[in-house]
């Protein structure tokens, strides 16, 4: 069987450790899917954080896939945690949230940083892993106007090539505006067997994907004919979560008008609004939020895996 090349060059300076899982699927050309961190440390409460990351690596595996949840410890970049490395994520004290623009600070600091979607898209992209799961992706704030509050998620999404699996955009966000910002940034957003753009723990948002595609092996040579076109950065592929774990949407939207009030009682702004608003869903849902993301992040990992496979057998194919 061919083999896939792992280019050392993309890690020039940067600190990489791949476990032996992982480097010997990314040598033999076998699917990989990279998972966050930063949902078990900061997404999640306990115990929920460990059981879910778990189950979520079992979903990849499950589905023929082999699971690569990142994480910066010890002064590295970690590709595929070991049992006890996603356990002291889950359950450490302290643990920094580490998105792309934090890397360099994390690693010179030798703290313990969990990755964001936009860490596990550079760390992906540098390892030729070409598919990342994650719940929901960040976007463009509901207060916008005043706080100009972009997720630093859609600027990586222009920088990494890979195809991002999610359930859309969490609920918080200004979704409108989160699909202009991505069509203005010449970001595809594909409906894996669905037509609309989910919203995190709610099937639908409302708004309509604008491409859909029903086959595994049509999205997998979407993205590589996407790529082939200079400067193209990655791709977001949406899948709903499954109508028996999702919550009503009227519930949600009522729960984040309330927080949204209080957070601006409270003097909540920056980064800091973000997690506000969604343990105010999880109050309001008593919980069933915290459950529904869970969930999400299994089935996300589920279909990403799917995606993965198909990836893998058209380029390792293409290369005998």
């Amino acid at each position: 069987m061919a083999t896939l090349e792992i280019n050392p060059s993309l890690f020039a300076g940067l600190p990489v450790r791949l476990s032996p899982e992982v480097a010997e699927a990314l040598h033999s050309g076998q699917p990989v899917v990279a998972l966050e961190s930063n949902v078990i440390s900061h997404g999640l409460p306990r115990p929920l954080n460990l059981d879910a990351a778990r189950d979520v690596e079992d979903a990849v595996r499950q589905n023929g896939a082999v699971p690569a949840t990142s994480a910066v410890i010890a002064g590295q970049c970690v590709i595929g945690l070991s049992s006890d490395e996603l356990e002291q994520i889950g359950t450490a004290e302290g643990v920094r949230k580490a998105s792309s623009r934090g890397l360099g600070a994390c690693l010179a600091s030798g703290e313990v940083g969990a990755t964001t979607i936009a860490a596990t898209m550079v760390l992906a992209h540098a390892a030729g892993i070409r598919t990342v799961a994650s719940a929901g992706l960040g976007g463009v704030h509901r207060d916008v106007d005043q706080s100009f509050d972009i997720s630093s998620d859609l600027v990586q999404l222009t920088r990494s090539k890979v195809m991002l699996v999610c359930a859309g955009a969490k609920t918080i966000l200004d979704l409108p505006k989160t699909l202009e910002y991505m069509e203005t940034q010449c970001i595809p957003v594909i409906a894996y067997r669905s037509d609309d753009f989910p919203a995190f723990y709610v099937t639908s948002s409302g708004l309509r994907c604008p491409i859909r595609i029903d086959d595994a092996v049509e999205l997998a040579n979407a993205a590589r004919f996407h790529w082939s076109v200079p400067g193209a950065g990655s791709l977001v592929i949406t899948h709903p979560i499954a109508t028996d774990h999702a919550l009503d949407r009227e519930t949600v939207e009522n729960a984040i008008q309330q927080g949204l009030a209080e957070a601006q009682s409270l003097q909540v702004t920056g980064a800091a609004v973000t997690k506000f608003l969604m343990r105010a869903v999880d109050r309001a849902t008593d919980g069933a939020s915290s459950t529904a993301n869970a969930a999400v992040l299994a089935s996300t990992a589920g279909v990403a895996s799917e995606i993965a496979r198909a990836w893998s057998q058209m380029t390792v194919g293409a290369a005998l």
